[in-house]
């Protein structure tokens, strides 16, 4: 496949500019952040300052603890840094805290940077805001909390009685002698109950399947 290098001959002085464009692009689109190999900042954009609500000056020198929201565990950002060190892009969802206390998620991907000897000197983070998803996925969440407690309610108000109609049933099955008619009516009953308890097994079934990975680990952990 041809590319736009492919149609002419770049100088050094149209690379730049063309870098110039993309970083242009990138500070109106973004939020970006460079640090030294030490992980302290030394270059932020407008939208980083925009979003975090320091000023420049007081993110220079920091690190991105500053923006630290304490949601997530301490072995995510160990395995981040593991990832980038070892010269691989990381990339993830993170929250965080702006000055003024309010909270903000950011899809966020980090990339080492190597000179011409492959030493890391640098990282650079793209960030992108992701509060309406997050809004969204919260909103689908507490949404299917509340239809659990609506299985809660079907398993205790249904299943229950369900089991001692066919307890009842099976006792006058063995124990009755019933005539055909009579016969034939306990069968249907029979038959409807199991079909309603089994009906309530399998939406249980598929509250659980809607429930995030995430969720079902942590409480089968309890």
């Amino acid at each position: 496949m041809r590319t736009w290098f492919d149609n002419r001959s770049i100088t050094k002085k149209d690379l730049l500019q063309l870098l110039k464009a993309y970083k242009e692009i990138i500070d109106l689109n973004a939020i970006c952040s460079v640090t030294d190999p030490e992980g302290k900042i030394i270059y932020v954009n407008d939208k980083f300052c925009e979003i975090s609500k320091y000023s420049r000056e007081e993110l220079l020198g920091q690190d991105h603890r500053i923006v630290n929201s304490n949601y997530h565990p301490s072995s995510m950002f160990k395995e981040l840094w593991e990832t980038i060190k070892s010269g691989k892009v990381w990339r993830s969802d993170v929250k965080s805290k702006a000055k003024d206390g309010t909270f903000f998620w950011l899809d966020s991907t980090i990339v080492p940077i190597h000179d011409e000897n492959g030493v890391i000197t640098e990282y650079f983070s793209l960030r992108t805001p992701i509060d309406d998803r997050k809004r969204i996925e919260e909103e689908q969440k507490e949404y299917v909390k509340n239809l659990e407690k609506m299985l809660f309610m079907v398993s205790h108000e249904v299943r229950h009685p369900v089991s001692q109609i066919l307890g009842i049933v099976q006792i006058l099955q063995e124990h009755i002698n019933l005539d055909a008619e009579s016969s034939e009516l306990i069968s249907n009953l029979k038959i409807s109950a199991a079909d309603l308890d089994l009906f309530t097994k399998k939406l249980s079934s598929f509250m659980h399947e809607l429930r995030p990975e995430s969720e079902i680990s942590s409480d089968e952990s309890k």
